[in-house]
């Protein structure tokens, strides 16, 4: 018997009937241990949105037939040092694509087309146009990170009649078509894109990759914009370049986060912030428990975890 535990009712409510061979639970790690009656049995534990940690992983390494861990986020770094030896770890792949999509175009089109300058006429009451804020139709965007969500933004991009390129690790054509460039070859790019979308990870290799020389690098009036991570950005050359008004930018992420009162990046010109909220897919809906039921499949047949990216090899 499959038994997958699930952090709320709601939840589980909406995955409703799972086959025969499986059962679902409520269990919430980050709230309480493992009901006694269940921890030998728990095979797929679900984790919810924003939690992590020392504490919740211990609770998960008490349960000696766990196989997979089910994280709510496409990113999986705040992860990884916790899982249990034995135990897979698999991140949400996929089911955020749609919309973190929608917020990059949002923040593309806001930007291009000066929205919050308007929203600030409307709330001054002042009729002030401006009519020569460039199109999103014909500028060229690159995608830094180009996988699932950016191939979910590129498409998005190109329906605007924007030309899209990708970067990553190594060159390829993606899926859709994408020319997808060596990640060596990001700075020599840059001088000639209108808009950069950052969509990566934070690692070793990400952290702080928009640096001073990345953003000087970067066209005059190019539009930054950040719905990866907020330490892949140096927010104090950010601030640099906005200062300046160079550069624009449109941020659902920040470093730090949450944005304290007061900081800069709030009052800095040419540049929108959203409090992380881009790709946040209630665990309700239909993406995230079709990938759930999908997991469940995979476990009985032996098949590998979907979306599975790595098997843990330390004591939580």
């Amino acid at each position: 018997m499959i038994t997958v535990s699930v952090p709320s009712q709601a939840v589980a409510d909406a995955l409703g009937d799972v086959g025969p061979d499986a059962r679902v639970i409520v269990w919430d790690p980050a709230e309480s241990d493992p009901p006694e009656e269940e921890r030998e049995r728990i095979t797929i534990a679900c984790l919810a949105h924003f939690t992590g940690g020392r504490r919740l992983y211990g609770r998960l390494a008490t349960c000696p037939d766990l196989k997979i861990i089910q994280i709510a986020s496409a990113g999986y770094e705040h992860a990884l040092p916790f899982v249990p030896p034995g135990v897979s770890l698999a991140n949400a792949r996929g089911v955020h694509d749609t919309r973190v999509a929608e917020m990059t175009l949002l923040l593309a089109l806001a930007s291009q087309r000066r929205l919050p300058a308007f929203l600030d006429s409307q709330r001054r009451g002042v009729w002030e146009q401006d009519l020569v804020a460039p199109s999103l139709a014909d500028s060229r965007a690159l995608v830094v990170g180009y996988g699932s969500i950016g191939e979910a933004i590129g498409s998005r991009l190109r329906a605007c009649e924007v030309t899209v390129e990708g970067v990553a690790r190594s060159a390829r054509i993606a899926p859709d078509g994408t020319l997808v460039h060596a990640a060596d070859d990001l700075l020599s790019l840059l001088p000639h894109q209108d808009i950069v979308i950052i969509v990566t990870p934070h690692s070793e290799d990400t952290d702080r990759l928009v640096d001073a020389g990345f953003l000087a690098a970067m066209r005059d009036d190019a539009l930054l914009i950040n719905v990866g991570r907020g330490k892949v950005v140096d927010t104090d050359a950010l601030l640099a370049e906005l200062g300046s008004g160079r550069l624009r930018a449109a941020l659902d992420v920040t470093d730090p986060e949450p944005l304290p009162d007061g900081h800069p990046l709030w009052s800095a010109p040419n540049c929108i912030v959203v409090p992380h909220v881009a790709g946040v897919e209630q665990l309700t809906n239909r993406r995230y428990t079709d990938l759930v039921r999908r997991q469940i499949e995979a476990r009985r047949h032996g098949d590998d975890p979907v979306n599975f990216v790595r098997m843990g090899a330390f004591p939580a």
